[in-house]
């Protein structure tokens, strides 16, 4: 019998949804992800209903930290304070659920159908940085807080999410340009405005990098989210970078994600 799953991505600029059998997205929906409560949860649930079917046997789902027990704490890019998430979601639909902090759900995907590395951490680098952590094959801190490494701080005042994340970046181009842009715009413009931009940015993903490496001694670094289609001049420039900022004396690879849609089938992989 196929085993049949859907599996939601809840992100700070879109929202997610899958449906998967047998570990592969067999169908797929996306919209922008509200900033009204009401209308978030409306859009979310109208997303389930409409892979729901009688073949489906749970429901997993990827979304900010930090969270404990199914219960979104104070996420900073989505209106779901202290919410039940898993206890709604299970009541609404009456099939088993799973929900888990999204960057971890990226780390999950990595660490079965990605890098297959059994000691790794992956940064999602979207509206803003999340940490995921796999340690000796099993992902780490599962269902509890922490594993919050975008918020490891860089200056006095700023965390690694602050500095580098979508809407950080989109304060910075508004400013300099009069719109906002992402790096793959920047890499691309090539004046020298947009490179003093770019080598900041570098310079700070170098800068956080090198110190979770000199933390966790990787196999490899996994950078997700919708930096990755920057492309391989924004990454050499992060992994020149970070040389500066690490202790240990070997050689660490960093790599975009290769997967699509990983947030989704890493929700999926909760129900394994």
């Amino acid at each position: 019998m196929s085993k049949e799953v859907i599996a939601v991505d809840l992100g700070g600029t879109n929202l997610r949804a899958a449906h998967i059998k047998n570990g592969k997205i067999v169908d797929y929906v996306r919209k922008p992800t509200s900033m009204k409560k009401e209308e978030l949860l409306k859009d979310m649930f109208e997303l389930i209903s409409g892979f729901m079917g009688k073949g489906v046997k749970g429901i997993g789902i990827a979304c900010p930290g930090p969270l404990k027990d199914g219960v979104i704490k104070n996420p900073p890019n989505i209106p779901l304070k202290n919410y039940d998430l898993k206890g709604v979601i299970k009541k609404k639909f009456k099939v088993r659920v799973e929900v888990e902090n999204d960057a971890s759900c990226v780390a999950l995907a990595e660490y079965k159908l990605g890098v297959k590395k059994k000691n790794f951490f992956v940064l999602t680098l979207g509206t803003g940085v999340g940490g995921g952590i796999i340690i000796d094959g099993k992902l780490y801190n599962r269902e509890g807080l922490g594993g919050e490494l975008g918020s490891i701080y860089l200056t006095q005042e700023k965390t690694l999410q602050d500095l580098v994340g979508a809407r950080a970046i989109g304060e910075i181009t508004k400013e300099a340009f009069g719109s906002e842009m992402n790096v793959g715009d920047l890499v691309k413009m090539k004046d020298s405005k947009s490179k003093k931009i770019v080598e900041e940015i570098a310079n700070y993903l170098g800068q956080g990098i090198g110190s979770l490496i000199n933390i966790f001694d990787p196999e490899v670094v996994v950078l997700a989210g919708g930096m990755r289609h920057s492309g391989p001049e924004f990454l050499e420039m992060i992994r020149e970078k970070t040389k500066k900022y690490i202790l240990l004396e070997k050689k660490f690879d960093i790599v975009w994600s290769k997967l699509e849609h990983a947030g989704c089938l890493g929700a999926g992989l909760l129900l394994d």
